[in-house]
């Protein structure tokens, strides 16, 4: 069964400008929060774990701005895989204020890699057969 990670985030005041809406770089953070969250809680690799010998930074990354967030808003944010390849991932993402109407949406690339103990060499690493099976149930065809 294909599934969607879902998180739920109130705007607060660090997320806003002087306007009163959501700063464009508060968006990238909180895609952040929802990609660790998701490693945390659907996959069994939480960050504080997995960054003491490899990673999964992000590589490439899409944004459409569609509508402005405001303090006190709370955003749904929803995240899902379009492509699994064999070191890397492709994932969906949106965020939806209260109404169901999209404040964002994109795709972020990420790269799982594996560093050396002096974290000088980094290289793309396949994901293991047990992670490919955690990833694959968030695969939207």
């Amino acid at each position: 069964m294909n599934q969607t990670f879902i998180k739920q985030e109130k705007v607060r005041f660090q997320h806003v400008d002087y306007a009163g809406i959501v700063f464009y770089p508060r968006f990238l953070e909180m895609l952040n929060c929802l990609v660790e969250d998701w490693f945390e809680e659907a996959l069994d690799r939480p960050f504080s774990k997995m960054h003491e010998t490899n990673g999964i930074p992000t590589v490439d990354l899409k944004i459409q701005f569609k509508k402005a967030a405001r303090l006190g808003d709370v955003l749904t944010k929803k995240l899902w895989v379009n492509h699994l390849g064999g070191a890397s991932l492709l994932c969906g993402f949106s965020f939806e204020d209260e109404n169901g109407t999209t404040c964002l949406d994109g795709e972020v690339t990420l790269v799982n890699v594996a560093f050396n103990e002096d974290r000088n060499d980094i290289k793309a690493t396949p994901f293991s057969d047990e992670m490919k099976m955690k990833i694959s149930t968030f695969i939207i065809s």
